[in-house]
């Protein structure tokens, strides 16, 4: 497997001196990017994308007759300034280097859809968001309704001011749509009266913001705090320490970031849905125009009940309402509505 692993700096500048030369309509087809909208070193959950896609890539060069037939696979950080990912994404897409770009951030397609206009021949994968109708592109969207819920339940049962709260990084739809309103539905559900505090930090990776937003709603009562802002999350554990609130944790098994701070934890696996995309594409399989919804009754998204932070910090009670919620979402008992 040819495989390249540089910083988005580096990368960029060189597609983009490179790029003048190369054909729009020259993408090998089974040639591979790894776009990254952070940095994988300080989100496991991009480095689980990072890490499924080498395990196709991997298994897909082992089974070809000759080192030609494999393919070339690279890995781009692109930092945390959201600013700077459509130059970086477009730098990629102009080299003509790379038949598939596979990337995951729900501001993506927004940011692929335009780029996707101006290189015909360009293909997206994009992992954690929504889009349907460009053929260019194909999304994996999770059942973030089930993921929501079970966190905001969780919040509005272990909150002690009926108060809890979301700080988002930005506004877009699958967070208008699903994460704030199921969140603050299950809140709801889990202790009726309990309302959620929901605000913007502005970008993915501002501590400092996190921090000040998180600092602003414990003065209005919020003891439960459920941070989707990437970097910016630092801050709001920063500030829950602080303030003695907690945390619900998205995406990951995140209880050692701040053990007693962090309350729970949900899971998307990403390492599963990248490889098993890669592997689709490497196929020939992959439904352009359209996204696949992957969900709890399905083992992509999870909620972590037998870690052993878990079980110190949260009261027996409650993780055995926790268990009852959860084991009913698995087995159909408990459907969600498909929009609030």
């Amino acid at each position: 497997m040819k495989m390249a692993h540089v910083s988005g700096a580096m990368l960029a500048a060189a597609l983009l001196f490179g790029a003048a030369g190369c054909a729009k309509d020259s993408y090998p087809e089974k040639s591979i990017a790894v776009f990254i909208p952070g940095i994988m070193a300080d989100s496991p959950t991009y480095a689980h994308v990072a890490e499924g896609v080498q395990e196709a890539v991997k298994e897909y060069n082992e089974s070809v007759s000759a080192p030609a037939q494999e393919v070339q696979l690279y890995i781009m950080e692109a930092g945390t300034n959201q600013a700077e990912w459509s130059s970086k994404l477009t730098a990629l897409a102009a080299s003509g280097k790379y038949g598939l770009i596979l990337s995951s951030n729900p501001s993506l397609p927004e940011i692929a859809a335009p780029i996707a206009e101006q290189f015909p021949r360009q293909r997206f994968i994009i992992l954690d968001a929504a889009l349907d109708g460009n053929r260019q592109i194909y999304t994996v969207s999770y059942n973030q309704r089930d993921q929501a819920y079970i966190s905001g339940y969780m919040a509005g049962l272990f909150s002690t001011t009926h108060k809890v709260g979301l700080i988002a990084a930005q506004e877009y739809p699958i967070m208008n749509n699903i994460l704030h309103p199921y969140f603050a539905k299950g809140a709801e559900d889990a202790a009726a009266g309990t309302s959620c505090d929901f605000r913007i930090v502005g970008n993915w990776y501002d501590a400092s913001k996190g921090a000040e937003l998180a600092d602003a709603m414990y003065g209005t009562g919020v003891d439960v705090i459920l941070p989707i802002c990437g970097g910016a999350s630092q801050g709001v554990i920063s500030s829950a320490r602080e303030h003695g609130m907690h945390i619900v944790w998205f995406d990951e098994n995140g209880f050692k970031k701040a053990p007693g701070t962090i309350i729970s934890c949900c899971m998307t696996n990403q390492h599963r849905a990248a490889k098993e995309a890669v592997q689709g594409y490497l196929a020939g399989d992959t439904a352009w125009g359209s996204t696949k919804t992957l969900g709890y009754k399905d083992g992509y998204v999870d909620y972590f009940q037998d870690d052993p932070t878990y079980i110190q910090t949260v009261p027996e009670n409650i993780r055995a309402q926790m268990q009852a919620l959860t084991e009913s979402i698995r087995n159909g008992t408990l459907e969600l509505p498909q929009s609030l």
